[in-house]
């Protein structure tokens, strides 16, 4: 069977989500965010920033860089800072730039772990794990930052339903994983059965049936228990701490373009913060480029900041939180073709 139309079919994905991310990006960067404050006056507030300020800046670029390493070492003992963080910037570099990218970054996160001389038993359930621990501290940031603000007397209606969403996903997420986890029997099924479907639409697609079984889900379920019973709280509370050195990008950005704390408080820029994390993760463009910002502005200026400054705030934040990844990601897959033994 030709090969033609899934090519034509994927080209057509990819020029459209191509399509969607220019337009996205460009409403959000052309028309929105300079409504909010004319970029003559943003500059004026990232021009300001004082030395002191960029110094901490950069101290929180490479704390957070340096942070991504530690799920991974923790997930696969034995994998060096070095190799790590060269495999963690790399992943996250193609999430940032590819449309729908955490495929490929889990794929490239795959690759990197096989080529530092780990099995496929042990690199499956570190991948699978620490992207879905990841996943559940987004979902369950927007619940907790509701109730700092509920606590402090604070009220929001659009940071009230966001956390509900992130709450619900944060359910049902951990729902699955309890199932998919918790028997044996229903592993095998769930391979079996995820298998002959996946096989019937690679036969569509004219592709070769996919190897996938339910003994496979059964050894993933297996090497997935083990991990957890022995690293669950160290790998909690390194994605956290990954995840917070994100936030305290945004705090000192705050603070360095002058948005006082009677205008948005540690509450409120927590709550703005998490609200952003979740947004981003709709997968539209690339990172959530253009509409991410678009909506932390907004809940930062809601909860009283001045326009020009937040969005200064806001672009000095996504900067510093996406260009150094992507520039050692890049750099990164230099050394990641070669491969590595284990320290």
């Amino acid at each position: 069977m030709s090969d033609e139309p899934p090519r034509r079919a994927t080209t057509l994905r990819r020029a459209v989500l191509a399509l969607v991310t220019l337009v996205v990006v460009g409403v959000s960067f052309g028309l929105v965010l300079p409504m909010l404050a004319p970029y003559a006056a943003v500059w004026h507030e990232v021009r300001d920033v004082s030395t002191p300020w960029r110094v901490a800046l950069l101290g929180a670029v490479v704390l957070n860089l340096c942070t991504f390493a530690l799920p991974w070492m923790i997930a696969l003992p034995g994998l060096g800072f070095v190799r790590a963080l060269l495999v963690t910037q790399a992943s996250t570099a193609f999430t940032l730039v590819v449309p729908g990218g955490a495929p490929a970054g889990m794929a490239v996160s795959y690759a990197g772990l096989r080529k530092s001389g780990y099995g496929a038993s042990e690199v499956a359930p570190a991948v699978a794990l620490t992207g879905l621990w990841n996943q559940l501290s987004t979902f369950v940031f927007p619940g907790v930052a509701f109730a700092v603000l509920v606590a402090g007397g604070a009220r929001n209606g659009g940071v009230a339903t966001i956390a509900l969403v992130g709450i619900v996903l944060f359910a049902v997420v951990a729902a699955a994983l309890v199932a998919a986890l918790a028997n044996e029997r229903l592993a095998q099924s769930a391979g079996d059965r995820a298998g002959a479907a996946l096989s019937r639409v690679a036969a569509v697609l004219g592709r070769r049936p996919t190897r996938l079984r339910g003994d496979a889900v059964v050894g993933f379920r297996r090497d997935s228990l083990e991990l957890l019973r022995r690293r669950w709280h160290a790998l909690t509370a390194a994605t956290l701490a990954n995840q917070l050195t994100g936030y305290l990008i945004l705090v000192i950005a705050l603070f360095a373009v002058g948005v006082a704390r009677t205008e948005v408080g540690i509450r409120e820029s927590f709550a703005a913060w998490s609200v952003g994390r979740l947004v981003s993760t709709i997968p539209v463009t690339p990172g959530g480029i253009g509409y991410t910002e678009v909506g932390l502005t907004g809940v930062l200026i809601a909860f009283g900041g001045q326009r020009a400054a937040v969005v200064a705030a806001v672009l000095l934040y996504r900067a510093c939180s996406i260009l150094p990844t992507i520039a050692v990601g890049a750099i990164a897959t230099v050394p990641l073709s070669r491969p590595a033994r284990l320290s």
